[in-house]
């Protein structure tokens, strides 16, 4: 009896520690413990408070973030923002809506990748979207931190490996009723709402519409071509919402 329980708590804490994804649960990890040690988050006294602590978030996200205008400088601290970027967030809403995604997401995409093939396709991909980016609005002074470049490129290569998995979605324009569509439905949905923020976006603080349509492209893209057909259908566990909260410009 008790070798029984024994093996019931060892495959619980397995689960809970998500052994078969600890890429991507690692990754939610290390966002949180950053986001809740950094300024952003509001709860290290140490940055202090009111005006210092504004202070503290700006010069925060200019060291950790990309600044377009700053990244072709041939600095090999500048160089190397794309990837700090992508685990510093701008706010409560903006972190916890980004790993509700990965969260979703992530896993399967992991199992289906491998965790190596996974780390690098997220870092990567991630990267190469803030890049685009800053290509783009060279002229920017606007920092850009969070992770949305790279769980856009796991959204891409979600829907090309399962297209058929049904997810659960909440949808303003129904009231937030979950409602179940096919990953081919919902994916596409949110890749255009992303394309419309991106024509409508201005050079001011906002989201960053333009590394989530080319994260997700690149992902779409990356997995095409590295694997077969897709798998078939299959259910997602967990409920995202219609879009996530993007790659913040503080």
């Amino acid at each position: 009896m008790i070798s029984k329980w024994s093996a019931s708590i060892v495959r619980a804490a397995r689960s809970v520690r998500g052994a078969s994804a600890p890429v991507t649960y690692s990754l939610i990890a290390l966002c949180c413990l950053l986001f809740l040690a950094g300024p952003a988050s509001g709860l290290n006294p140490a940055y202090g408070a009111g005006d210092g602590l504004l202070a503290e978030q700006r010069a925060y996200f200019r060291r950790w973030g990309v600044i377009p205008a700053e990244l072709f400088e041939a600095s090999a601290g500048s160089a190397l923002t794309p990837a700090t970027a992508l685990f510093v967030h701008g706010s409560w809403v903006h972190l916890l809506g980004n790993m509700l995604f990965l969260y979703v997401f992530g896993a399967m995409t992991e199992e289906r990748m491998g965790r190596v093939r996974f780390t690098l396709f997220y870092v990567g991909c991630g990267y190469l979207a803030l890049l685009g980016y800053a290509v783009v609005n060279a002229d920017s002074e606007q920092s850009l931190v969070g992770a949305s470049g790279a769980i856009s490129a796991v959204l891409g290569a979600f829907l090309y490996l399962f297209p058929r998995a049904r997810v659960t979605s909440l949808l303003p324009f129904l009231f937030f009723l979950p409602v179940r569509f096919p990953a081919w439905i919902v994916l596409p949905f949110w890749a255009a709402l992303q394309w419309l923020g991106a024509g409508r976006a201005s050079d001011g603080p906002g989201v960053a519409y333009l590394a989530h349509l080319i994260g997700f492209g690149l992902g779409f893209g990356y997995a095409s071509v590295r694997y077969g057909r897709p798998t078939g259908p299959t259910r997602v566990r967990a409920a995202p919402a219609p879009a996530p909260e993007g790659e913040n410009q503080p």
